[in-house]
């Protein structure tokens, strides 16, 4: 479960819109209002975000492909041949298209059909992804927290369509934490679902713990970004050191 000083961090990033909780059931989660209105999947987060309801989906709620993404239901022959694509100019042919419904990734069919929706600073449970949705400056303080204590290299992994299945399937799969910048998903901007230029960054639960400890220890505002004249004069002592251990070393002051 969340602990206090982790939502209070979310809380102090100050993002444009709130971190949201998720979780996959295969069962109906007790105590959950079930969601009001049938939506694309990608627009619940946005849903969960603006009213600070917490709620579940199922398939039938689904207007959109999320649902095939959760492995709830097949995927289409027909979207599967590449044809969507195609009408859609997304690509100059079907092929691109075919190849990408066998290669994005899918849960095991039937083992996720409820899907649990809330905002990160009413949590009471454990989530499976925090999704957040970020401004730059909030953005570098989070991809830096994912790498402050592993060393993990950055990597966003997504296509034109089928953002769902990189934003909530890839990272929950694969235990790594993606991102993707919107206005450049088809079906997020369609919808006109967020302004362009944001971050979306998808912590898996895997790497959630080492995420909220980076955020409390780490400094959030590097010393070399920092104007004041105490921290110019420390980074400047502690570079002189530098060329002390290795008076060769180049440093562009």
């Amino acid at each position: 479960m969340l602990s206090e000083a982790a939502k209070k961090n979310f809380e102090k990033l100050e993002m444009p819109y709130p971190a949201v909780a998720i979780k996959f059931h295969y069962a109906q989660p007790d105590g959950v209002e079930h969601t009001d209105e049938q939506l694309s999947f990608c627009q619940y987060l946005k849903k969960a975000q603006t009213t600070g309801k917490h709620f579940f989906t199922t398939k039938a709620d689904d207007d959109c492909f999320g649902k095939v993404a959760l492995g709830m239901d097949p995927k289409p022959p027909l979207a599967a041949s590449g044809i969507a694509g195609v009408d859609f100019g997304v690509y100059k042919t079907a092929a691109p298209n075919a190849r990408l419904h066998n290669t994005y990734p899918t849960l095991v069919p039937g083992s996720v059909n409820f899907v649990e929706f809330c905002p990160v600073s009413s949590c009471t449970f454990d989530p499976d992804l925090v999704v957040c949705v970020a401004e730059n400056k909030q953005a570098d303080i989070l991809m830096r927290a994912t790498s402050y204590i592993s060393g993990d290299l950055w990597e966003s992994k997504s296509s034109c369509v089928m953002s769902c299945a990189w934003v909530y399937v890839y990272p929950y799969l694969s235990g790594k934490v993606n991102f993707c910048i919107t206005g450049l998903h088809h079906g997020l901007k369609r919808r006109k679902i967020y302004p362009a230029g944001l971050h979306i960054i998808a912590i898996p639960y895997q790497k959630l713990g080492e995420v909220t400890t980076a955020l409390e220890e780490m400094p959030w505002e590097l010393i070399a970004m920092k104007e004041d004249e105490q921290s110019k004069a420390e980074l400047a002592a502690r570079m002189a050191r530098w060329q002390e251990l290795s008076p060769d070393f180049y440093i562009k002051k």
